[in-house]
């Protein structure tokens, strides 16, 4: 069973930034789809980015100017950082992940709080 492991998130003023990690029991040399969703109180579970087999990287419209992805396969990681972080991007953020186009696996999410 494939273990995926979220850390990074807090409690961050408007305009500030963290780093988010997920952290892989499996190698993601092959990943066919990595990325992060969020999911706010009483809202749905949404895709912030993600990343394909290609290396192409893909960002929601909110994310795109202030978020990035990056991966580094010798820790079997990947990463979310934020910037410029704002109220509305107060939601937990949680890991997904996929090798065979079957199978989806989910980290247990990390809350992210931006408020003054």
């Amino acid at each position: 069973q494939v273990k995926l492991v979220e850390s990074g998130g807090g409690l961050v003023q408007p305009g500030g930034s963290l780093r988010l990690s997920c952290v892989s029991s499996e190698s993601i040399d092959r990943i066919l789809t990595m990325g992060w969703y969020r999911q706010a109180p009483g809202q749905e579970r949404e895709l912030v980015a993600f990343i394909n087999a290609a290396d192409i990287k893909s960002y929601q419209d909110f994310a795109k100017g202030r978020f990035t992805l990056s991966r580094d396969n010798d820790k079997n990681t990947l990463y979310l950082q934020m910037t410029n972080l704002k109220p509305e991007d107060t939601a937990v953020y949680f890991c997904n992940a996929g090798w065979n186009g079957r199978d989806s696996y989910w980290g247990q999410g990390t809350q992210v709080t931006v408020s003054s």
